[in-house]
């Protein structure tokens, strides 16, 4: 009994000391941005004809429709030009926000309504990429993905080396902008509850997360002890973890049902299932690339049997390390072939940042630091320098930041 008390024990202790996967967390923040701010930006002419209140999928229909499915979309809450080039304009900055990392608990909020906004009001212009952007967007709501690779990181390891020498500001004046931003985000709340224009689901939702962010900066500010932080962390992190296990839940469940599903169907089951997308003029940007795959059997009878395998396998391979390593290289290797031969980009950016979840902390870090020796190399410390500073050789590695980056920011 008492192994077993002392196993339980440190399983809480774990999950609840710290927030689980900090790279992975920024890979997955990193890569659902990137893909939807690039699709966004990609659609740009074609928005009108998308998501626009005049296009084939007119308004009307789309209000019949989010009335009967009670889908959330702020698109629906007018039809005027001007609304809908608000919020398009909305996804665009909160995505790009996110990517880079400033003020990750409140971009992550906004990058989730800018993407049910859209999504939501036109559902037939979606396919199996949006679907995954769709849940992780609402997922990564309860991370703390601002740990590393952020704004908010940088500015947490200011603030410490400046508490460390003694010259940070007084608690008032430290994040006035938070708190600009957090006001004003409960201005539009209050207008849009006024309005009546939220279900009390997402009231509750809405009105929950910005209470939280008041409680938070109050315990920063006022707490006499740190007794009321340390909760705050350790409930912040129970729900990080919580959230990055869905996420790592919803990748297998979404490679094993599309295995098992392949497997139903006889041509998946004869070997020849890829070769009929390769005909399809939608499916073929590159005709020619497309009809040289075709014309190998052994090739295309090889690809359609390795994709039921690889995808019905990899989550039983998540036991061995060194098996889901392989199936993950593979996997990823096959979203970028289906990117370039099918002409399905976002689809594989957004699966490739789904399995990123998986991959090695250690690999993320290297990666981590090769990117932070390119930039040194791009743009040096020296060229920079101000009046009466000292040069300082460019960043190898991530710092180790706080638990409380990503949840504060």
């Amino acid at each position: 009994m008492n192994r077993i008390a002392v196993s339980i024990s440190r399983g809480i202790a774990r999950v609840t000391d710290a927030a689980l996967g900090p790279y992975q967390t920024a890979v997955i923040r990193i890569g659902f941005a990137a893909t939807w701010l690039l699709f966004l930006l990609r659609e740009f002419p074609h928005r009108q004809e998308m998501y626009g209140p005049d296009g084939p999928w007119k308004w009307d229909l789309a209000q019949r429709l989010v009335a009967d499915n009670h889908a959330f979309t702020i698109l629906m809450w007018s039809d005027s030009q001007v609304w809908f080039e608000t919020v398009y304009a909305l996804a665009v900055l909160s995505a790009l926000l996110l990517l880079v990392g400033w003020r990750t608990r409140t971009m992550s909020v906004l990058f989730m309504v800018g993407v049910l906004s859209l999504q939501n009001r036109s559902i037939f212009m979606g396919d199996g990429g949006d679907n995954v952007i769709h849940l992780m967007a609402i997922y990564l709501v309860f991370t703390r993905c601002g740990q590393v690779w952020s704004l908010d990181a940088r500015r947490a390891r200011l603030a410490r080396e400046a508490r460390a020498r003694g010259d940070l500001p007084r608690a008032g004046a430290q994040d006035r902008v938070g708190l600009v931003l957090w006001a004003a985000l409960g201005l539009l709340l209050a207008a849009a509850t006024g309005a009546g224009r939220l279900s009390p689901g997402w009231l509750m939702i809405f009105w929950g997360l910005w209470a939280v962010q008041a409680l938070w900066w109050a315990v920063g500010r006022m707490a006499r002890t740190a007794e009321p932080r340390i909760l705050l962390d350790v409930i912040a992190n129970a729900v990080h973890n919580a959230a990055l296990l869905v996420i790592m839940a919803e990748a297998c469940l979404i490679y094993a049902t599309a295995g098992w599903y392949k497997i139903q169907g006889s041509r998946w089951q004869d070997g020849t299932a890829v070769y009929y997308p390769l005909h399809l003029d939608y499916f073929s940007p590159w005709p020619a690339l497309s009809d040289l795959l075709a014309s190998h059997g052994t090739i295309v009878m090889l690809v359609t049997y390795g994709t039921v395998a690889v995808q019905v396998a990899f989550p039983f391979t998540l036991i061995n390390r060194r098996a889901k390593n392989v199936l993950l290289a593979a996997m990823m290797t096959e979203h970028a072939v289906i990117a370039v031969v099918l002409g399905l980009p976002f689809f594989s950016l957004a699966m490739i940042a789904a399995d990123a979840v998986f991959l090695p902390t250690s690999f993320l870090r290297r990666l981590g630091g090769w990117a932070a020796r390119a930039r040194g190399r791009l743009f040096p410390p020296g060229a920079r320098k101000l009046p009466g500073q000292r040069a300082q050789g460019p960043r190898t590695s991530e710092p180790a930041e706080g638990p409380h980056v990503g949840f504060t920011a």
